[in-house]
């Protein structure tokens, strides 16, 4: 199932791109493509374009289930403090926080050694504490770290 999941994905990202960040397509016609069940479409809509990973989804049920994704350009949409103050929140696992760093980078707000520094601070390896505070802790690195690239 990775592997449908991974060609759903790329397929998608491309059509976004070829269509200027926003994409609308039937649920149905997309399961029908790639002959699988439209859960399968559902599943890669809500782990692979979320707004952590700079994505907004609108979706309608009936019809052949109307999705429309909209790729959210960083630097022209929303602005950093949207993301620390929306998206970042209070706690943040290590996976989340991963996300929005890749987002920041594929939108170019951040190189990708920037984005491997800010990954190496947020990671688990990087707190020394109970694991029950090591979420509350990353939010606080990382919107510190959003913070400064506001700046």
């Amino acid at each position: 199932m990775a592997g449908l999941s991974n060609i759903i994905e790329q397929f998608l990202k491309e059509l976004i791109d070829e269509m200027d960040g926003v994409v609308e397509i039937q649920r149905n016609e997309l399961a029908s493509q790639f002959e699988c069940a439209p859960s399968q479409i559902n599943y890669v809509l809500s782990t692979r374009f979320t707004p952590y990973k700079g994505y907004y989804i609108e979706s309608r049920r009936g019809g052949g289930g109307y999705i429309k994704i909209v790729k959210v350009k960083l630097q022209e949409d929303i602005s950093l403090n949207n993301i620390i103050q929306n998206i970042v929140g209070e706690s943040l696992t290590e996976n989340k926080a991963h996300e929005i760093i890749v987002a920041l980078q594929e939108e170019e707000v951040i190189s990708g050694r920037e984005a491997e520094i800010i990954k190496a601070a947020v990671s688990d390896r990087a707190f020394n504490c109970d694991p029950g505070d090591r979420n509350a802790i990353r939010a606080s690195v990382l919107r510190n770290i959003l913070l400064v690239l506001v700046k």
